[in-house]
């Protein structure tokens, strides 16, 4: 599996056709092809290329939401 430091990950924010990727607690999701990441934007809250990991805390909705393809870790 891929290793990403923070400053590589933030090249996955999901504008002009890049994948958009997140962090959470280590690990690299692909959230590229859900509704909730169009654009690499969540709902105006999140943008991809980005550790969740802090701001997840306070999120309306537990972990499982990140029930997309892992793609690697961050070192």
């Amino acid at each position: 599996m891929k290793e990403f430091t923070l400053d590589e990950l933030a090249r996955f924010d999901g504008r002009d056709g890049r994948p958009a990727y997140v962090a959470y607690k280590g690990v690299v999701y692909d959230v590229t092809e859900s509704s909730m990441w169009n654009d690499g934007d969540h709902e105006g809250m999140h943008q991809a290329g980005a550790d969740l990991t802090t701001a997840h805390e306070d999120a309306p909705h537990d972990e499982h939401v990140l029930d997309f393809p892992e793609v690697g870790r961050v070192v």
